[in-house]
């Protein structure tokens, strides 16, 4: 059984540093927040590494927001539902792409620089768009750029406190008022604190490192799913992760991301034999859905005996790609491929988790006074299948509006904290530590991810996978007290949800394939799947 805590303690032994807002996380969501509810509150930024080290830092393709005269929200509301495959909700994409435009702009009054072109915001056009909506810095670094301002703005601001290196372990719950009351937080030197807030809001990012090869960065290991589950809050939808179809793949480099933005801007998949082949799979050819184009890629690889597909730019202007992917350029060129002449070999990593904490359209959680944002959250928005770059889009316009929502909130008061209450075992009942390095386990847990609940999946692997991780739950047995340790506990929390979503959804939708149900079945299977501690998963209609 997956326990509400993953250590001992007891509050009343602690020391407690007070706080009217708890930010726990630094992407755009964690940042964005903070600054806009230091306009009126105090605000603690938690952060496991560095205040830029997030997945933010290496989104490349852009933000989409509704900038030309020839879009409307209506078409990208249209976008977005068709990429998310019917399951995403109409009011929260409602919300998205009408405040979106407002919350680039406000990017842009906190420092952020866009891309221009004759004096206008520079657009391009990524797959599953209908309209050039994606606004980029720098070419292809606009995650980057979007940290670096907000990041000064954050480091400059007196209402904001960052405390870099720590670790949030635990959300703590008042079990008499059943509200989120702060976190349990690890220093550096291993040490405890109790951080009480008025609001706590979850913006850590996803869970990409539940892969062995995935875009995202090491700190990307599901903390803030894994840790909002077992306070008891409700999450959702969390089989559909999203696996992008071109990162680099290559002996000697990292499975470094390159951007959708390169097919946005006319770039050809290429099979081993040199043969285009998207014309055999989807009518938008490159600039299909994610899914549909990184299922492809796989059955390509499958038939043609390989571990890679070429992504082939090279017929266009090299002035023009050096100028529009620098990053992407370079890095290629740091293991000999120049994009400007060589097609570069591609795969499938896992990239993006659609699902995570349920919120209302304020972004609250099941649970009062915490909130989620960013990748994290499951506001609605992305349904089974995320429309590429409104996650940047998605973390600004409910970051706002959580900040709107926590100043409506009455004072939290005192507490009454009884150590009896919130210590969740008797150290006596811990076992002793299993030598086997928590290296060594992860790994095992990221490959077994990937061969039987990644890009395909089937029941008979899906039911093995589960097996082996009820055979691992005896890890939350161990007393856990190093870092390393916490994290795998999170992520083999994070493994057991998406491998029991994926196993409980007999059809196949967005993300979300199944071989032995191959087919999208809206009679029986349009609805959401919702997971709460010690409860079955429960099937949530369409609002």
């Amino acid at each position: 059984m997956i326990p509400q805590y993953l250590v001992d303690f007891d509050l009343s032994a602690l020391p407690m540093v007070e706080t009217d807002v708890l930010v726990i996380g630094s992407g755009i969501a964690g940042l964005f927040t903070a600054i806009k509810a230091s306009e009126q509150q105090r605000v603690l930024m938690i952060t496991k590494k560095s205040l830029l080290e997030s997945n933010t830092r290496y989104a490349q393709g852009g933000i989409a927001a509704v900038i030309a005269e020839d879009d409307s929200p209506a078409y990208h509301l249209q976008d977005t539902l068709v990429a998310g495959a019917g399951l995403c909700r109409s009011e929260a994409v409602e919300v998205l792409v009408n405040e979106g435009p407002d919350g680039v702009k406000e990017l842009i009054r906190l420092g952020t620089l866009f891309d221009l072109e004759n004096g206008e915001l520079a657009l391009t056009q990524e797959g599953a768009h209908s309209h050039r909506r994606i606004l980029h810095a720098n070419g292809d670094a606009t995650g980057y750029e979007i940290v670096r301002a907000l990041a000064v703005e954050v480091n400059e601001h007196p209402g904001i406190e960052v405390w870099d290196e720590h670790f949030v372990i635990d959300l703590i719950t008042d079990r008499d008022r059943g509200e989120c009351v702060g976190a349990l937080i690890q220093k550096e030197d291993g040490s405890q604190v109790f951080v009480k807030a008025q609001a706590t809001v979850l913006c850590s990012g996803g869970a990409g490192q539940l892969y062995r090869y995935t875009t995202n960065p090491d700190v990307a290991t599901a903390d803030g799913v894994a840790m909002a589950y077992r306070a008891g809050a409700v999450v959702r939808d969390m089989e559909f992760i999203q696996f992008h179809p071109t990162s680099l793949c290559y002996p000697g480099a990292p499975r470094f991301l390159v951007s959708e933005a390169v097919r946005g801007e006319g770039a050809y998949l290429r099979n081993v034999k040199g043969e285009r082949f998207m014309d055999r799979y989807h009518a938008q050819l490159e600039l299909a859905p994610r899914d549909i184009v990184a299922r492809a890629i796989v059955s390509e690889m499958e038939s043609t005996n390989s571990t890679f597909v070429y992504l082939d730019i090279t017929h266009e202007q090299p002035e023009m790609i050096k100028h529009r992917f620098p990053t992407i350029y370079e890095t290629c060129m740091r293991y000999g491929l120049d994009m400007t002449t060589d097609w570069i070999p591609v795969a499938p990593a896992a990239h993006y988790m659609m699902g995570g904490v349920k919120t209302d359209l304020s972004g609250e959680s099941s649970i009062s006074r915490l909130f989620a944002c960013g990748e994290v959250s499951s506001t609605g928005v992305h349904g089974a299948n995320r429309l590429a770059s409104n996650s940047l889009s998605e973390a600004i316009v409910f970051g706002q509006r959580i900040v709107e929502r926590i100043q409506s909130l009455s004072p939290l008061g005192s507490l009454q904290i009884r150590g009896t209450a919130t210590s969740p075992m008797d150290m006596n009942s811990k076992i002793m530590k299993e030598q086997k390095p928590i290296s060594e386990r992860r790994l095992r847990l990221q490959k077994m991810m990937v061969r039987q609940v990644g890009l395909r999946r089937n029941g008979e692997n899906l039911q093995k996978a589960m097996d082996k991780l009820q055979q691992e739950l005896q890890f939350f047995d161990q007393t856990l007290t190093h870092k390393e340790e916490l994290e795998y506990a999170n992520l083999l929390t994070c493994a057991w949800l998406v491998t029991s979503g994926a196993l409980h959804r007999e059809e196949s939708r967005g993300a979300h394939y199944r071989e032995d149900f191959p087919a999208r079945d809206d009679v029986v299977w349009q609805k959401h799947s919702l997971q709460q501690r010690e409860q079955a998963i429960v099937e949530e209609l369409m609002s």
